[in-house]
């Protein structure tokens, strides 16, 4: 990939351009001088000095015009070679070939070049792109694929006539559950192509945040007192100017994941702050917590951490790039401290008043 010009360079290269210009055209003129001169005292001429300076000057663009011409001739099968090449690249890149490279080895320089460069970029984003892509169908599959195996299989086994009434109903809430997950990740997906689509209007209204959280966690209250956790709320009043149905969604995921993670005992606390720009959300937990490669990827769609860690926990992979979209949405931003085996702390901090 050729190094970006600096301002100065681009400037010398245009004074440089303008100076070897004015060269051309002074050497063009002076031969035209030369020459009229010459022939002006070989023939005798009697001309006045303003049909003269005509002459000079007509012969002179005469010279200018032949030159340029005859550069161009010269060069027209390199000029026509590299359009050619850019041509059959973009081509290339049309038809789905992404690992096309042109000018590999920086034989192009000036506005050919930059072109060059900006082809070999723009298809080094389209190879991500589609990287993402492929990604993203490969993980839609394999998360549909379990819920339908376990669909398939239990339902084939309902067939039997010798069950009892128990396995029956068993088989039947298991089927139930795998539907519910099917469900809820098709629900997940539009939700968040959605997003990601800039689809979804945001409708502003003020309204009190820290009466729309402790709503959530008196919702959530079934789940947290399963588990014995306590919860500690300290939530300062605060109004925001956003859109109340996406945040609640946010801080329903982020809770659901901090009793989801945490074990039981554990402890989960929901502090709301506001200063004079921002509205700050901060959830802590003493939770199972995240290795440093799981906090860097945490927020990438389908990621589930550590396998080995989290495979009795159920969930997509979707609900925290749900929560990142919404918060971009907002203007805001969503961050996370996690240690191993101690717990996870995430930020969101949100513009009082969302534009």
């Amino acid at each position: 990939m050729k190094r970006k010009l600096s301002k100065l360079q681009i400037a010398l290269r245009g004074v440089a351009a303008v100076s070897f210009v004015l060269v051309f055209c002074g050497g063009m003129f002076s031969l035209a001088y030369l020459l009229a001169r010459w022939f002006y005292r070989s023939h005798q001429v009697s001309w006045s000095d303003y049909t003269v300076q005509l002459v000079n000057w007509g012969l002179g663009l005469l010279f200018i015009v032949v030159t340029w011409m005859t550069v161009g001739l010269l060069t027209l099968p390199k000029q026509r070679k590299v359009w050619n090449e850019m041509m059959d690249a973009l081509r290339r890149i049309a038809k789905g070939d992404f690992n096309v490279v042109v000018d590999q080895e920086g034989r192009y320089d000036g506005q050919i070049g930059n072109i060059a460069q900006s082809i070999n970029e723009m298809t080094q984003e389209l190879k991500q792109v589609e990287r993402l892509r492929q990604e993203f169908i490969s993980n839609v599959s394999h998360e549909i694929q379990s819920p339908l195996t376990s669909i398939r299989g239990f339902a084939s086994t309902l067939q039997r006539e010798d069950l009892t009434v128990e396995e029956r109903m068993r088989y039947s809430a298991i089927i139930e559950k795998e539907t519910t997950r099917l469900s809820k990740l098709s629900d997940n997906l539009l939700k968040l192509t959605s997003l990601e689509a800039d689809e979804q209007h945001l409708e502003l209204r003020t309204f009190r945040l820290d009466t729309q959280l402790e709503t959530i966690v008196l919702a959530c209250e079934p789940q947290w007192l399963e588990k014995e956790l306590e919860l500690d709320l300290a939530l300062a009043e605060a109004e925001i100017v956003a859109n109340e149905e996406l945040l609640s969604q946010v801080w329903v995921n982020l809770i659901h994941n901090a009793i989801k993670f945490t074990p039981a005992h554990g402890s989960i606390k929901l502090t709301l702050e506001q200063t004079q720009e921002h509205t700050i959300v901060c959830i802590a937990d003493t939770g199972i917590g995240m290795t440093d490669e799981d906090r860097k990827r945490v927020f990438e769609r389908f990621y589930k951490g550590d396998k080995q860690r989290t495979r009795t926990i159920e969930g997509s992979g979707l609900g925290l790039s749900i929560v990142q979209k919404i918060v971009d949405l907002h203007q805001g931003s969503i961050t996370v401290e996690s240690r191993l085996n101690e717990g996870s702390i995430f930020e969101v901090r949100l513009p009082r008043r969302a534009q």
